[in-house]
């Protein structure tokens, strides 16, 4: 009976022991160590654009209208002025720095003026232009976005046709091109274009009229006026 009594009493004395222990409560570790953490929110974040753009654009070429043939003084030479579609394909190294080149091609009419004014119209010829620029974009007005540009051009002329003239060869020649417009964009894809080129553009050409050889300058320095749609893939 001893015993028994011994045996009871050392439980209920353990009891009594752990209760405050159990009793107590959670620790604010315990508590933080049961509850996971709020994963951060997800932030959508834009995608870049691509650095390829193309543009549509109708295009506006207006002559300076001047020129010469040697030995003959007072001589002087027009040019029809057109209008003609151009496609113009961009390339954006950065945000700022782009690369231009307009391809396009039209027809035009070389016209004696001055003391070749009653030659009437010399020749006609097809020209194309093929004009690479380097631009800088301005990128700080919002959908509005200028940018200028400077670079260098390859004016081939094909397809030649004497009128009053025996013959003609207008010869391809290198000019430099000076470039400012501006995209205003809609959204990310799709824009309007206004652009303003001047090229300085004087091919040398070699002309046979009356049977007599002549050669010549022909001073076109076109202003290429263009306005159409952008397109940013």
């Amino acid at each position: 009976m001893k015993t028994i009594v011994r045996t009871t009493g050392a439980l209920l004395a353990a009891a009594a022991a752990a209760f405050p222990l159990l009793s107590q409560p959670a620790s604010a570790a315990d508590i933080a160590a049961t509850v996971e953490p709020t994963p951060p929110p997800v932030v959508a974040v834009p995608a870049k654009p691509s650095p390829w753009q193309i543009r549509l654009r109708a295009l506006g070429v207006v002559t300076e209208n001047s020129g010469s043939v040697v030995g003959v003084k007072g001589s002087d030479l027009s040019y029809s002025d057109t209008v003609t579609p151009e496609l113009d394909i961009t390339y954006f190294f950065t945000d700022n720095i782009a690369a231009e080149l307009i391809l396009g091609t039209t027809t035009a009419n070389i016209n004696g003026s001055g003391s070749l004014s009653s030659l009437g119209t010399i020749a006609k010829t097809w020209v194309l232009p093929p004009t690479l620029t380097l631009q800088y974009h301005f990128t700080n007005f919002g959908k509005f976005k200028p940018y200028v540009g400077a670079g260098i051009n390859y004016t081939i002329f094909y397809n030649q046709k004497a009128e009053s003239a025996d013959s003609i060869r207008v010869k391809n020649t290198f000019g430099a091109a000076l470039q400012v417009g501006f995209d205003y964009m809609f959204d990310q894809h799709w824009g309007v274009n206004l652009d303003v080129k001047k090229l300085f553009l004087e091919p040398r050409f070699d002309v046979t009229v009356g049977g007599a050889p002549l050669t010549g300058t022909a001073k076109l320095n076109p202003w290429l006026i263009g306005a159409g749609v952008t397109y940013r893939f």
